[in-house]
């Protein structure tokens, strides 16, 4: 069992392009998701599993244990291609990330039995997609964040540095899985502005779509309900003219 808070305000598949354009954000079903990036639904749970073996983030400044994370990046061509980049470490700087950036961060990389699966594929061909039909088409170089966020010091924090951007074109924030746990609030602001939303993701694959430049996001800290609770969610961010860190 898990609690959770208000709904999400799901955006109708029809209404993605404009509600990103003009609010800044959407948030998808996981049926919509899967009709959109033509993937197969028992295939994407089946990926759920990969989060049992992720290694411990060593690089909280905060000297927390609750997070761990794989780290891979790819390249999402005009066309539709998508090639595996070479691992590289992740790196942002201090401007969007004043806790952890400026430094490179090296973390393990996807299984390959999803880096080079087809569903895995298809999602990162659909969220080209919308990131061109954002920004006008090229190409996308993406980094996919695997997280765990677990209650193993009686809280975790998803987003220790607190408010942010990520200093990237578009944000995918994807709910794996929430375990008995409360909290984990996703709230989203805007950049230069006094209105904000907040809910709670709490169906597996559902997403929350997030233009960049003009809204910061954050999720609250999770606390138990019962021994082992936990949070997974994956994160892909698509970036113009090159990873950050070139």
């Amino acid at each position: 069992m898990s609690a959770s808070a208000f709904h999400p305000p799901l955006t109708q598949p029809a209404e993605l392009d404009s509600n990103l354009r003009t609010r800044g954000y959407a948030v998808l079903s996981a049926t919509d998701v899967r009709a959109l990036a033509q993937a197969e639904g028992a295939r994407l749970q089946g990926f759920g599993a990969l989060w049992d073996d992720l290694p411990p983030d060593g690089y909280l400044k905060d000297g927390g244990r609750y997070r761990r994370r794989r780290h891979s990046c790819f390249v999402v061509g005009a066309d539709g291609n998508v090639r595996q980049a070479a691992h590289r470490p992740h790196w942002q700087p201090l401007q969007y990330n004043a806790l952890h950036g400026g430094m490179q961060r090296h973390f393990e990389p996807m299984a390959q039995s999803m880096a080079t699966h087809a569903d895995w594929l298809a999602l990162l061909q659909w969220l080209g997609r919308v990131a061109s039909n954002l920004r006008g088409a090229q190409t996308w170089y993406a980094e996919a964040h695997q997280f765990r966020i677990d209650t193993t010091d009686g809280i975790g924090r998803p987003t220790p540095e607190g408010a942010h951007r990520d200093g990237v074109d578009l944000v995918a924030v994807f709910l794996l899985a929430r375990q008995g746990i409360k909290g984990g609030e996703t709230r989203v602001f805007e950049a230069d502005g006094p209105n904000g939303q907040r809910f709670t993701l709490d169906e597996a694959w559902s997403v929350l779509l997030l233009d960049d430049a003009r809204v910061i996001h954050e999720s609250t800290p999770i606390q138990p309900l019962q021994v082992g609770g936990y949070r997974d969610t994956l994160v892909v961010t698509l970036r113009a003219t090159g990873f950050q860190g070139d």
